[in-house]
This record gives C-alpha cells, structure tokens and sequence, in this order.
C-alpha cells in the first residue's frame, strides 16, 4: 500500500524535491467544519440522494453534511470495536463500495482486517430498514476471508462494474521481497484482483462465480481470480467513457506503476517490479512467463509510494478532461496522465501539483485517495486529516 516503511536515504531524498504546480490548478480544502481521520475513500450510493460518505480507517463510515461548511457528521456505519488493526498503517477498514442497486436493495460491500487469525474479511451489509442515514450491523453476511501473514500489503480496494460484478483487489500478504511467492500463486487470493457476482451462487460458496472468469476451468486455480502478478494494488477505476480499468500498483525498491487490468492478466511481480526485472530475485522467469506491461512507471526520483484514481470527466477542469488523475502519498505529488487508448500509449504526463513540506522534511499533503464527488468533481483525501479538492484558480 502506498503506507509502505521505506528506507531513510528515501526518505530524505523526497524531502528536496521542488515544489510545483500547473499553471492555474491548486488545491482547496473541502468539509473544514469537521475532523477527518485516516480517510481511505469517499463516495456516494445510486440512489438519487447526492449523498457522500467518507469511510475512515479506524472503521467508521460517515456521512458528510450536505453544506459543505457544516459541522455535524452522521455515523453511518461504526465498526471500530471489532480489534482491526496491529498496525495503523495498512490495516483497519480498507474497502467500500455501494451495490449498483443500493435503491433498491440496500447492499453495501466492505473489506477490514481480524486478527488472531490475521486475515482481511469480505462483507455484506444492509441499510437500516428505519433509518437510510444508518447501517444495519447485525445485517452482516461474510463472504470471504483471505489469510494474511503480515500486517501489509492488505490492499482491499473494490469496486463494482458497469456489469454489476464486484472486483476486489489483494496485496501479495506483506513483508517485503514476496517472501512467500504469493503473487504468481494461483491458488491464493493474495497478490490478486478478484471477481464475484454478489446477486448469485455458486455450489456452496455465498456468492458467484462469473461464467466468463478466466482461470474458471483450471485445475490448481482460485476461480475467482481475474488478474495476478500484483504488489499491493491502491486505487482501481473503471473510465466510464472507455471501459479501460485502470490499477495503480505499489512498488518496492525503485519502480511505481500503473497497469490497465485485461483478464486473466499476469503483470510480473516479483518477477518483475514495473516493467523491468526484480533483482532481488535471482532465479529467473519460466520461459513461458507473458508479462503485461505498465502503462507508466516512475522510479523513486519522483515518488515512492504510488495513490491510484481515476479518468475524469467532469465540467470544471476542462482541461484535465479525458486524463488519469493521480499522485504520490510520499511526497504529496499530483499528476494528470494522458493516455491514448486507440494508440494504445501515453501521451503526456503533466504535473499538477507538488505539496510544500512541514518542519520536519514530510509532504503536509498525503493522498490516499482520488475519487470523483456526487457531481464527477476531483475530491483527493489526505491521511494527515482533510479533504481538498482539485481547483482552477
């Protein structure tokens, strides 16, 4: 996750980066009548309302005044009781989405991490049947667990697409060095994104397995696997106007990615960090290994800790229109990626935005998120506790 301990010599070297931004872009704090904790994403249900909730680490899913210079939140979910974290970095509550029916059924999605055994659990909730500001807990139907051996490299991002099933996203289980191989395994969630389909079964699992999955019919394989060969997946999006389903990938010692996912997919780690070889691993690939290849790297010149987003689309920022919004939780960057998908290339990668530093050498701006508010609107939350919007002056 972009929460990843790198070394001090790293460290160091982000801290004299220059600060920068594009020309007429800034950001511009958002909700300042609040307190914001650990925020991992912000998003709004189907349902008509423009509602938008802000989901919380520590297990807590508020509602956000609809004025935005409110002060009052409404806890929509609290699930901060249940011992979810070892570690504040990587575990806690670390995935949310609404059902593409939430109007009609009342469904939500969430991914958080138990101990003892350490693991990351899969689940379904319902609104409340008298309050729809509230969740139902006792309404919680567990679909799956995931083993995890460390405390990192959980990942948990989900999100539905435009067919109604749901992709979840796994780390290869933590450390460093994918100590276990987990993410060329394909017997194990870890190091994976996975697909299900919520509204069915499958023999007695408590939900579906897609017809078309790719690895459905193999033997040895998790059939719930879509794509493999993952680090610690942080921010997935799927452009509404291409199809392209984009995965912001974590790295390790020097490379940070950005993979669009195609099914059945394998992209390298850790035989491979980005597009070039790992060298830590010294056994080399299986000769009949295909790799896909990033879209877009960046070593640790430029960051270290990569946050996923999204293409926008919106009417505000013209100029951004059609571009992959992301940045660095290191160094508090932002970018906007110009990718030509009839070429099938990158066309541009500009720079938006670089965050000041505080006294001690650290970004005042860590993004965990890029998301798009009720009105397609850019919203970036940073874990050192607000929300900001992307803004022309």
């Amino acid at each position: 996750m972009y929460f990843f301990q790198r070394s001090l010599a790293a460290i160091a070297f982000s801290a004299v980066l220059p600060m920068a931004s594009a020309e007429g872009i800034q950001l511009k704090p958002a909700w300042t009548g609040i307190k914001v904790d650990r925020p991992i994403t912000l998003l709004s249900p189907s349902d008509g309302t423009g509602r938008q909730f802000l989901v919380e680490q520590r297990g807590k899913v508020r509602l956000l005044p609809s004025d935005q210079a409110g002060k009052e939140t409404k806890t929509f979910l609290d699930l901060s009781d249940r011992k979810m974290e070892e570690n504040q970095f990587e575990e806690g509550l670390i995935g949310f989405a609404f059902h593409p029916k939430y109007k009609e059924n009342g469904k939500f999605y969430v991914c958080y991490s138990q101990q003892e055994p350490k693991r990351s659990v899969i689940s379904e909730f319902k609104v409340s049947a008298a309050d729809p500001d509230k969740a139902d807990p006792a309404s919680e139907r567990i679909l799956l667990e995931v083993p995890q051996p460390f405390w990192n490299h959980n990942s948990g991002n989900m999100l539905f697409a435009p067919d109604g099933l749901l992709f979840i996203a796994f780390g290869d289980g933590g450390k460093r060095d994918d100590p276990f191989r987990f993410s060329q395994n394909r017997f194990v969630y870890n190091g994976k994104i996975i697909r299900i389909d919520v509204d069915t079964r499958t023999g007695s699992r408590p939900y579906g397995i897609p017809s078309d999955n790719p690895f459905l019919k193999q033997e040895a394989v998790l059939p719930e696997i879509y794509a493999y060969g993952l680090r610690n997946p942080w921010g997935l999006s799927i452009d509404k106007t291409t199809g392209l389903f984009w995965c912001a990938d974590v790295g390790q010692d020097i490379w940070e990615e950005i993979d669009l996912i195609q099914k059945g997919g394998n992209y390298g780690w850790s035989w491979r960090e980005g597009a070039q070889p790992f060298v830590i691993r010294q056994e080399p690939a299986p000769a009949d290994a295909k790799f896909i290849d990033p879209i877009h790297q960046y070593d640790h010149s430029e960051g270290l800790s990569i946050t996923g987003g999204f293409v926008y689309h919106g009417k505000a920022l013209p100029d951004l229109a059609g571009k992959y919004l992301y940045g660095d939780f290191a160094n508090g960057r932002i970018w906007a990626l110009n990718y030509d998908h009839t070429a099938g290339k990158v066309v541009d990668n500009t720079q938006l935005f670089q965050a000041p530093l505080d006294a001690k050498g650290q970004a005042t701006f860590k993004p965990t998120a890029f998301v798009e508010d009720a009105q397609g609107e850019p919203v970036m939350l940073d874990w050192n506790g607000s929300i900001q919007r992307l803004t022309s002056k």
